[in-house]
């Protein structure tokens, strides 16, 4: 059997357990879709004034910035797989608060519950994922093909959210939460009961425990020591590339996740109207996340990369000497939709998850989304002002920089990868080292 066929089989017989992750990073992009999607029909049915409004989407982000912040810190201590088996066991009791709120207190309180679960989610289930794989290529596909439940997530959304717009009160807000509370149940269930993710378990213990002493222990660890230890400059450099390129990136990405209907709306179009073209926005950006997931693992991704900054640069220069008029924001947000899974959050993840090693790789990436999710929540707070049709040029001109950025933190890390390696290529490199 040749190598390609082998990793064909790894890659299906371990597909289920990228799903079970997957549905975590569905849940959410779904619960911040879904609140902003819905969050007129809440403000409408509990009689929420502006000010209460604005405090439900940036507490939301921050529940979400500190959840990613100390997942992996906790699950690094309690374990990582009872960490995720029981992690969205939470995320239900917060959508179920969320049903049942007759008040902006209780709806609160839901999203903060809800949003702490689904930020600590993340890093851990990605974690998982790549510690099961039995390969770094594997792991790579099998990370990004979680992305492509991201998407599904928000795809979801705007459809339920445009299906229960007409439903009086909150009780098209309450439909919502109440299918993101189901879909949280059946990822806690799955990921307890199944025997087949237990067995995943058990093999990559076992691999680990195969390793020569010294070269794999995955056990509880200063995360500190460990990027200031003998190999700082390769972790370093790792480190701050991804840091760099995911903050640009995410900026832009919750940009158009929390505030593309507003602009679209203040651009000309109708409530539907914007709705409607966010669900077929999203839709290609669906297509292009599960083709990635296809190549994340192989020769094409680096291009697929370049491929990706080049045109979301060209998309935000459209966008600035477009100005306001909306078929041009609607044309460079579909373009941008191209470039952005090829260049974004699937390769962040992937890089993540290969670079470090796997006792911190939990930590690290709660970290990086966590301090991501920080910055974001603070530029939502003056996203409004910089996407009105009078100042929305400028910031166009600014997203170009951006992403000019991101694409210099993208080659660096790339380089690095080459000239280093990931970390099983320098754990095995130090093992052949040991046994000579």
């Amino acid at each position: 059997m040749n190598a390609s066929t082998k990793q064909g089989n790894g890659l299906g017989k371990y597909m289920p357990l990228a799903f079970a992750a997957g549905i975590g990073s569905m849940l959410g992009s779904g619960i911040i879709v879904g609140l902003s999607a819905t969050i007129v029909v809440w403000q409408d049915g509990l009689g929420l004034d502006a000010t209460q409004v604005g405090l439900l989407s940036g507490i939301l982000t921050f529940a979400i910035a500190f959840g990613s912040l100390f997942g992996g810190r906790i699950a690094d201590r309690i374990g990582r797989v009872l960490f995720f088996n029981w992690i969205n066991l939470f995320y239900a009791i917060g959508a179920a608060i969320c049903i049942f709120a007759g008040d902006f207190t209780m709806l609160l309180a839901g999203l903060i519950v809800a949003g702490l679960a689904s930020g600590a989610d993340l890093p851990v289930s990605m974690t998982v994922v790549s510690h099961d794989a039995p390969d770094d290529a594997t792991a790579a596909r099998l990370v990004s093909t979680t992305q492509v439940f991201w998407q599904v997530g928000v795809f979801i959304s705007f459809i339920c959210a445009f299906l229960v717009s007409t439903m009086s009160g909150a009780t098209g807000g309450r439909v919502v939460f109440a299918i993101l509370a189901v879909f949280a149940v059946v990822a806690w269930l799955w990921r307890v009961a199944s025997p087949t993710f237990r067995r995943f378990h058990e093999e990559a213990d076992a691999r680990d425990a195969a390793r020569p002493a010294g070269v794999a222990d995955a056990g509880k660890v200063s995360v500190t020591k460990v990027l200031f230890g003998a190999d700082r400059k390769i972790l370093l450099t790792y480190f701050l590339a991804i840091v760099v390129f995911y903050c640009g990136w995410n900026l832009l990405a919750n940009t158009w996740g929390q505030f593309q209907t507003y602009m679209f709306s203040k651009a000309g179009a109708t409530q539907s109207l914007a709705t409607g073209l966010g669900i077929i926005l999203n839709l290609v950006t669906l297509v292009l996340n599960i083709i990635f997931a296809s190549i994340a693992g192989g020769k094409y991704r680096n291009k697929a990369f370049f491929a990706g900054i080049v045109i979301s640069v060209i998309a935000m220069v459209a966008m600035a000497l477009g100005g306001a008029n909306l078929w041009v924001i609607v044309g460079a947000t579909a373009f941008m939709n191209l470039g952005s899974p090829l260049a974004g959050e699937a390769m962040y993840k992937v890089w993540t998850q290969e670079s470090f090693p796997i006792e911190i790789r939990a930590s690290v990436q709660g970290f990086i989304n966590g301090f991501s999710r920080l910055c974001c929540g603070l530029f939502a707070l003056i996203t409004p002002a910089l996407v009105l049709p009078e100042t929305i040029q400028t910031t166009m001109w600014c997203f170009a920089g951006i992403v000019v950025i991101e694409g210099i933190a993208g080659t660096i890390m790339i380089r690095a990868q080459k000239k280093y390696g990931t970390d099983e290529e320098r754990q095995l490199a130090k093992a052949a080292q040991a046994a000579a």
